[in-house]
């Protein structure tokens, strides 16, 4: 039987579901989510809203249809003067929302297909069915028609059963337990290494934008793997791997050769990553200036006959800079546009955010 608290909290979080899909753009492209981001749960600010209260007793301001004048005449209107109000305004209610949730209104919206694993790596987990039995184990999981029979045939054995006065009484030696087998199940895993470009050119609203579409993209692909994890690369004329805070707050100077986040992160799948066990999922992002287009070449022949090959997907993100000559990115399509594992995209500005998020995942990866 539904209870009506729950029918309530279901009718709740259907509402909460509608406003974040009605205004997934803005929490999107403002980045609010973010910083609201606890554990396994994103705090969404929502307005309130005040039902309407019946009080009983004479409204003072006057009932319908009474007050001073007459038959006709019209409704004088305010000078909009006046002192400040002492009323409230309108407040802001947070609700808790599960990433797990963020992910499938996502999917939703951006009519995302479910990913398709490719990579497995076999590990051992805690379950299965409990069919085994044992002779030991608690009360509680004591198999009652497998004890019946462990003292039937002992007091048969022993000649002490009568058919006449059929009393089956099993002694410590007849009980028998169920027992949970662990199984080993195939499982899918999955990395992202993130590319950032830290040169002179890319400014704080260009890495802004990257850490906002790093977060939803997270987002989605937590959703479709049970494990995974995410590695950092930063570039300028020199490639680190950094972690999660550096990546996103590194000061931006010196100049650009991509290729060395390329190396880097070709080394880091070949020694820890292989394709036989892990789903790949590189992505790189630049305002599209690199050094020579020597360096270039280079990038592109790492791609083809490497990376590629070992990779899911392997994903190009060019944001729009005052600095960015935006070439990069020309060249990777007019070299690989019939490679179906390389996607790029443009993003110019944060509007773009979503539009990109959609290029990289939706064919599935």
């Amino acid at each position: 039987m539904v209870r009506k608290i729950d029918r309530d909290h279901s009718r709740f979080r259907e509402i909460v579901r509608g406003r974040i899909k009605q205004d997934l753009k803005k929490f999107v492209s403002s980045g609010e989510l973010i910083g609201r981001q606890g554990g396994k749960y994103v705090s969404i600010p929502i307005p309130q809203v005040n039902l309407p209260k019946f009080r009983f007793g004479k409204n003072p301001k006057g009932e319908v249809g009474q007050g001073e004048g007459g038959e006709g005449e019209g409704i004088e209107k305010g000078d909009g003067s006046g002192a400040a109000g002492e009323d409230s305004g309108q407040h802001i209610l947070e609700v808790d929302v599960t990433l797990e949730e963020l992910a499938e209104i996502l999917g939703e919206e951006l009519e995302l297909p479910n990913i398709e694993p490719k990579g497995k790596k076999v590990i051992s987990q805690a379950g299965g069915s409990w069919r085994s039995i044992r002779r030991v184990g608690p009360e509680s999981l004591r198999h009652f028609k497998r004890t019946y029979q462990e003292a039937l045939k002992r007091q048969i054995a022993a000649g002490l059963y009568d058919p006449d006065n059929p009393s089956i009484i099993p002694m410590r030696a007849d009980k028998r337990y169920k027992s949970r087998k662990d199984t080993v199940q195939p499982q899918a895993n999955a990395v992202i290494v993130y590319m950032m470009d830290v040169s002179g050119s890319m400014g704080r609203e260009q890495k802004e934008i990257v850490r906002i579409e790093a977060f939803w993209i997270d987002t989605w692909l937590r959703s479709q793997y049970e494990n995974i994890e995410v590695k950092y690369i930063v570039h300028d004329a020199v490639a680190h791997v950094v972690d999660q805070h550096t990546f996103f707050h590194l000061r931006e100077s010196g100049g650009t050769k991509i290729s060395s986040a390329y190396e880097i992160c070709l080394k880091m799948i070949r020694d820890h990553y292989p394709s036989s066990e892990w789903n790949v999922y590189p992505f790189h992002f630049s305002d599209g200036d690199n050094w020579s287009t020597r360096d270039t070449e280079h990038c592109i022949n790492l791609l083809r006959d490497q990376i590629l090959p070992m990779s899911n997907q392997f994903c190009y993100g060019q944001v729009k800079s005052a600095y960015g000559s935006g070439q990069f990115k020309k060249d990777l399509d007019a070299a690989m546009r019939e490679d179906p594992s390389l996607v790029t995209s443009d993003i110019l500005d944060r509007d773009g955010i979503l539009p990109s998020i959609k290029t990289f995942l939706g064919k599935g990866m």
